[in-house]
């Protein structure tokens, strides 16, 4: 009876524990069904080449064929798993359940026939070679898993991502396995000639960047080590020019230096075989034709990435440096709309655009994706620019509107900038930045003027309805945002007075939590501070009066001075109120 009360009592304390991993489990599959989906489909393709792979290699029992010899002294013992009927080609037959060798004996005429037999039979297939490699790839998945998981990657893989990745370790497992198959290329140093690792490698660099590129080299370097029957040569091979060839390209900016990329890759694909010539001793199978193929992969890797990256930056839409510095060119349609349709926005952007790259370059951020999203940050401003204190010219047209309205207004433009990057179909990563440069931060200004009305006013309705900055890029755009704006205000503007207002925006944002997502530290918020004052300094340094300059507001008559004078103070009021609204916007 107690140990029944016992073990019910440990049932009973065991299930929330259950509970719990089966919620947890249930909550993690939801998130990431795309991704074990595609884990799923990539792990089934392997082991289905992988099939075809043990179907048509001559091996018995997982053992190559070669291995065996008439006169050696067998190490194993070796029964066959099904009856093999006699044919024209080979008259023996083989009976179910048979000892073809024994273990301690020396191998016959008579058993290696039976053995060669059995190897290039096509009904018999080895399962124990295909499950050792099923084996292999689930542990190969498992370390895939692993290396691309959020705290080791540094940020979340995105579907797309590895799509693109498993669809090229799937083709460059594909050839290797049947390519090892053709007799010339069975041979260690001319296996990798027909790999297409180097271009797979290249691509990955330029459109998601160098830490996948190596990942993906070393779980490609894996597989080929498998494949070649664990020979070093092709394994190594392939792990140095794919880690060369991330390392080359990841500091590319034009196009034209993919010509020059392929071309060292070529050098480098000759320098790896010499030295691995020497490593290992190998004089065999070393011709000239296995060196230049081998300079040709390198180089035609290059040349085949470059004609590639275009259809592939448009189809996966990613932020590649190529794709960026197209989205940079001032002279497109968009920008020049927003010049006519909104320029103090424009002029707006271009300043943020400026203070958000260089501060990205000081703390190793990414400048280009910076500069890019803040030129497209305020897209949605061109929807109703007249709202917007930068394109106002003495007429407010929010004293017209009660304040939630105004904050409604104000509060669009970033759906609205949202619509238009869809239409043209910007990168995630600069959608993102579109999407964040508020944060969820409060329109101070027009929650304050409503107060004034309705003390129950919720803060709520006057919030953006965004998300606080996911990256260090969409956290810098927003500063640089808040501080370009609101240094419009600043009276005197000199280096001290900017550091210390830069400095009250800054930790503004880090108290309204603003910045706890976006990996910035207090060394990067310092060096960006200084960033910002340097910049914003040379901006705005004081210029000499050139004497006997006159006012051109300044009229002749009493009645012209009394009137301008007028106009000045309702000039300056109007203007006065135009900062409290552009600096509580941002």
């Amino acid at each position: 009876m107690k140990q029944k009360q016992n073990s019910n009592a440990v049932s009973s304390e065991n299930k929330p524990a259950f509970t719990l991993f089966l919620t947890a489990f249930k909550s993690y599959v939801k998130q990431n069904t795309l991704v074990i989906i595609i884990f799923l489909a990539v792990f089934f393709s392997v082991a289905a080449i992988s099939f075809m792979d043990s179907a048509s290699k001559e091996t018995v029992v997982s053992f190559a064929l070669e291995e065996f010899e008439v006169g050696q002294i067998s190490d194993r013992t070796i029964i066959a798993e099904k009856s093999i009927a006699p044919t024209i080609e080979s008259p023996l037959s083989i009976i179910k359940d048979e000892k073809i060798i024994r273990k301690g004996f020396a191998i016959t005429e008579d058993a290696y026939a039976k053995l060669e037999k059995m190897a290039k039979t096509p009904s018999y297939i080895d399962y124990r070679s295909f499950a050792n490699s099923v084996l292999f790839y689930v542990l190969l998945g498992a370390l895939a898993a692993f290396l691309f998981s959020r705290k080791i990657l540094n940020r979340k893989a995105e579907p797309r991502e590895l799509l693109f990745l498993s669809v090229l370790f799937i083709i460059v497992f594909a050839i290797t396995s049947f390519g090892i198959k053709i007799p010339f290329f069975s041979y260690s140093f001319a296996l990798p000639i027909i790999i297409p690792a180097t271009l797979s490698v290249m691509l990955i660099t330029v459109l998601f960047g160098q830490i996948s590129a190596v990942y993906f080299s070393l779980l490609v370097s894996f597989a080929v080590l498998y494949i070649s029957s664990f020979d070093p040569v092709p394994a190594f091979f392939i792990l140095c020019s794919s880690i060369a060839a991330a390392r080359i390209v990841r500091k590319t900016e034009k196009r034209i230096d993919m010509i020059f990329a392929s071309m060292i890759l070529g050098v480098l694909h000759a320098v790896f075989l010499f030295a691995f010539k020497i490593i290992f001793n190998e004089a065999a199978n070393f011709t000239l034709a296995i060196v230049m193929g081998n300079v040709f992969n390198g180089f035609i890797s290059g040349i085949l990435a470059l004609g590639l990256l275009t259809p592939l930056e448009s189809i996966l839409n990613t932020s590649s440096v190529f794709r960026l510095m197209d989205l940079s060119d001032l002279n497109n349609p968009m920008m020049k709309k927003m010049l006519l349709t909104a320029p103090g926005t424009y002029n707006h952007s271009m300043m943020v655009a400026t203070l958000a790259e260089s501060a990205c370059s000081e703390i190793g951020a990414n400048p280009l994706l910076a500069r890019v999203g803040a030129y497209y940050h305020d897209l949605g401003k061109m929807e109703q620019p007249e709202y917007f204190v930068e394109n106002q010219s003495g007429n407010n047209k929010h004293n017209e509107i009660n304040p939630r309205l105004s904050a409604s207004v104000i509060r669009r433009h970033v759906k609205k900038g949202l619509e238009k990057a869809n239409q043209l179909r910007l990168p995630k990563e600069v959608m993102d930045i579109i999407a964040e440069h508020h944060g969820n931060s409060l329109i101070s200004y027009f929650y304050a003027e409503a107060k004034k009305q309705d003390d129950q006013v919720s803060p709520e309705e006057f919030s953006y309805i965004g998300t606080p900055p996911s990256s260090k890029e969409s956290a810098v755009v927003m500063l640089a945002d808040t501080v370009e704006a609101a240094c419009r205000t600043l009276d005197k503007p000199s280096v001290s007075r900017l550091e210390k207002f830069i400095r009250q925006l800054i930790m503004t944002k880090v108290e309204h939590h603003q910045l706890d997502k976006s990996g910035l530290t207090f060394r990067d918020l310092d060096i960006i501070q200084q960033s910002f004052v340097k910049i914003l300094a040379g901006y705005y340094h004081s210029r000499i009066e050139y004497p006997n300059q006159k006012d051109p507001d300044a009229g002749d008559s009493p009645q012209s001075e009394k009137k301008n004078d007028n106009q000045v103070i309702e000039k300056n009021q109007n203007d006065a109120k135009n900062k409290r609204i552009n600096k509580e916007e941002k």
